[in-house]
Formats: C-alpha cells, structure tokens, sequence
C-alpha cells in the first residue's frame, strides 16, 4: 500500500463542511469497497484547493473514485508522511489550519531532507504558539505539505524562518472551530 496526495478543487461540487464531510464519507465508504482508505482531506477556507491524502494499493484506484464522484485530480503524487506515525494521523485527533507548500529544489535527496528536517525540527521551539503535525514529501522529492496549528499566517512565516526553510505558498485550512 501506498500514501497518495491527490491535489483538486472542491469549489463546484460542496460549499460548506457539512456538504464536504458527506462526500468525504461517501468517498470512504467508495475507496474501502478497494481495500483503500482516506487518511485526510485538507480544504481551503473558500474549497478551492483540496487535498486528500489516500491509502491504496496504486494511484489509480484512488485516482479512479475521486474522478468517478465529480472530482477533477489536478495532480496526484505519491508521498511519504514525516513527524507522525499513519496510525496516529488516522486517528484524526490534530487541529491544523494552515498548510504550506514547498517545492523542493531539484539537488536535495530524500536523506538529505530527512536529515536537515531532523536538524532543524527543534527549532520549532522557538515559536511556542505554532504546533507542527505533519509533512507529506512527495516521494519524486518536487514538493512537501506541512500541516500546522498557528493562530495567523504571520506565526507560521516566523516558524518556517525558525526551521530555515522557505515557503512557496500557504493555504488557510477549514477547520470545525471556524
């Protein structure tokens, strides 16, 4: 089994969390039928960029159900999760509003970003008010998703310059408290 991000948009299909939480169990319900699972969907704030994280045996088997539910996958990519076990992201238990993206630059390995990823984690430290999750690398090393919890966007810049790593975009996350 493999860790798939499936990157689209949701912004024609649901318009509020209700809505977004009956097509993610109806997509659930689809992909276990395939041995499959949806680990996690993050969504924007305004539902235009969603992504779904997916546990399945090939990109197809997930890619085939979000098309065959009326969803266009923008781009999909096989990831690997770092600063978190599967089993404890699946328990769904973290409140993370903010994703950032980074595009990784072509010279960095998988090692290599593990190790400075390592390195450079305990300066998180350094900005108490921002709790990190997660991060999804792309296993084709192009880009990574770290989730967090941080009370602004501005916090989440600080926390990103404590670690000493860049930013290509952040998305504001729709979460149950807002």
């Amino acid at each position: 089994m493999g860790l798939f991000l499936i990157e689209s948009s949701l912004q024609e299909i649901v318009s509020t969390k209700d809505e977004l939480n009956q097509k993610a169990s109806a997509l659930q319900a689809k992909l276990n039928e395939q041995n499959s699972s949806l680990i996690e969907l993050q969504v924007s704030k305004d539902f235009s960029r969603s992504f779904f994280i997916v546990e399945a045996e090939d990109q197809n088997t997930a890619t085939d159900i979000l098309n065959a539910a009326g969803i266009s996958v923008q781009l999909v990519k096989e990831v690997r999760l770092v600063g978190k076990e599967l089993e404890d992201v699946k328990q769904n238990n973290d409140v993370v509003n903010y994703l950032v993206e980074w595009n990784i630059p072509e010279n960095i390995t998988m090692d290599q970003y593990l190790a400075r990823k390592k390195k450079n984690s305990v300066h998180y430290q350094e900005v108490p008010e921002v709790a990190f999750a997660r991060t999804y690398v792309c296993e084709d090393m192009t880009k990574c998703l770290c989730f967090y919890d941080a009370p602004d966007e501005a916090a989440v810049k600080r926390a990103r310059e404590a670690v000493q790593t860049p930013i290509d975009s952040i998305t504001e996350i729709l979460t149950d408290e807002r």
